[in-house]
């Protein structure tokens, strides 16, 4: 027996039962003709501050919609259409939720707007923190948006989350072949930026074999963060490695100043990360946080709660953007990836990981398309050949669990696409745009956007639904005026404590009484 197998046959029904799963979905709010609307929040959707399940992310036209923690893939994306249907009805009628992960038609890059979250010193802070990214990236790459999924198991201790991690990050080059689904842009996207893509139609660009241009050279990318090579090999040094990046002052970052000439903030602060978010990468070890207490602090107090997913495109093709078949080999993966051996990674490794995600994310249907495994170099379908065949007792057991076959289902789907790259919805979505749109990535996701915004609005939302979602939607009013009410010190006295290093420090108090989660 091996030891993925002895680990599989020691787990209980009632342990994978209690496997739990979240997801939080962004979506650019866009005006008919694809452009970004430059609206602010919805009022009928309350306060993006304080809102449990309907935010904005980095921009205050990019919804953030989140849903609760489940038991089942079907009762989570129950939730999720739920809060796309409120959503729906408290937008305008000139409006739609984009439904691509590469943006809209954007305006120039200054006209992009900032979230804004109220005049509390934490609404304060977010929105800081957010012009800092517009220093430090531009805006451009905050309006790429995506999927995160939530993912834990009861009894996995920190040490196996990483372990999970640093297997996931090996082989997350299948999910991103997969699921990729943003394989062309607006043009206007890189303007003025060197791109490497080719020319499709109008205003168009692509890559003829990508997968995810989110997840490539174009996407969430930085320079500065390339330099952070962060192991995962447990706790502690994750730890010190962001502890480093969260206090060490950075020079261009030194030059970019506090506070401008005017008065007005540039960012938070002048080290490469500002705040534990700004550190990019697919999967995250995260933890619950409590009122004023940092991310960091919180994980290295209380361990690994659970990991956060970041690599998933939107599909365009799903209203909602996610399928309850693609959650499931989710489960499937991460399952895999916590049971099976997972050695100690290497600064080699991280790099050729690297290579990798950049290789698929850019080629990734490219026939004979080689990715790196240690010494040499192995087909992508070859290799994820190998991993589809060793998720088959992984799903096999979940679904004894549960009583289906719906794992092993969606394990034979995603067996399927491998061997038929022309079904991926990567593929798919050139195939459409070149069938019915003229290859315009702007016509495809309109005519995608609105499709979906009509099928949402078409389906039955009853008044006690509607009135539930309104009542969160007040409360969250109240909670933001009380938070702006119980302000007691000045903005910049509530930066300063805010990002200092004391309050990542585990030995220290978990939060200073006047700071709010920013």
């Amino acid at each position: 027996m091996s030891n993925l197998q002895a680990r599989l046959a020691a787990l209980t029904p009632e342990r994978l039962k209690g496997m739990r799963r979240g997801i939080e979905k962004e979506s650019l709010r866009a005006t008919l003709d694809g452009s970004l609307a430059l609206t602010p929040h919805p009022r009928a959707l309350g306060s993006a501050l304080t809102h449990p399940h309907i935010t904005t992310d980095y921009s205050e036209s990019q919804l953030e919609l989140i849903t609760g923690v489940h038991a089942t893939p079907e009762t989570c994306l129950e939730e999720l259409m739920q809060i796309h249907q409120f959503t729906y009805r408290a937008l305008s009628e000139e409006e739609m939720l984009w439904v691509s992960s590469m943006p809209c038609k954007l305006p120039a890059d200054e006209n992009i707007p900032i979230g804004r979250y109220g005049s509390s010193n934490v609404g304060r802070a977010k929105s800081v923190y957010r012009m800092g990214l517009a220093h430090r990236y531009g805006r451009r790459m905050q309006t790429i948006c995506g999927i995160h999924y939530n993912w834990s198991l009861p009894g996995v201790s920190s040490e196996q989350y990483f372990a999970l991690i640093r297997n996931f990050r090996r082989h997350a080059f299948l999910l991103l072949y997969l699921f990729g689904a943003s394989p062309a842009v607006c043009s206007g996207f890189v303007a003025g930026r060197e791109h490497g893509l080719q020319p499709l139609g109008p205003g168009t660009l692509y890559m003829p074999h990508g997968t995810s241009l989110r997840m490539g050279r174009l996407g969430y990318q930085s320079a500065a963060q390339a330099s952070l090579a962060v192991s995962y090999n447990g706790l502690d040094g994750y730890a010190a490695s962001l502890h480093e990046a969260l206090t060490k002052p950075y020079p261009a970052y030194e030059a970019v100043g506090i506070v401008n000439p005017g008065g007005e903030y540039n960012q938070l602060a002048t080290s490469l990360l500002q705040i534990e978010n700004e550190f990019y990468g697919t999967i995250r070890p995260k933890r619950t946080i409590r009122r004023g207490e940092r991310p960091l602090h919180a994980l290295r107090e209380r361990g690994v709660e659970y990991v956060e997913v970041r690599l998933l495109d939107l599909n365009p093709f799903v209203p909602i953007g996610i399928t309850a078949q693609t959650l499931r080999f989710l489960d499937v993966f991460l399952l895999h990836c916590l049971l099976s051996d997972s050695p100690p990674d290497t600064p080699q490794e991280i790099a050729a990981l690297g290579r990798n995600q950049h290789q698929t994310a850019a080629f990734g249907r490219q026939p004979g398309l080689a990715l790196e495994r240690g010494e040499r170099e192995v087909a992508l379908v070859e290799w994820g050949g190998e991993l589809m065949e060793s998720f088959a007792p992984v799903a096999a057991v979940l679904d004894a669990t549960h009583g289906t076959s719906d794992y092993t289902d969606a394990l034979r789907s995603a067996q399927a696409l491998l061997h038929s790259p022309e079904l991926l919805p990567s593929a798919r979505v050139l195939a459409v745009m070149e069938r019915d749109f003229g290859n315009s990535f702007t016509a495809f996701g309109c005519a995608q956007s609105q499709q979906a915004r009509g099928k949402l609005l078409s389906l039955p939302f009853g008044a006690a639904l509607q009135s539930k979602f309104a009542a969160l939607s007040e409360q969250s009013v109240r909670d933001q005026r009380e938070i702006e009410a119980a302000d007691r010190v000045p903005f910049e006295t509530f930066r300063q404590q805010y990002v200092s290093a004391e309050l990542l420090d585990p030995s220290a108090s978990a939060a200073a009484p006047a700071l709010a989660a920013v």
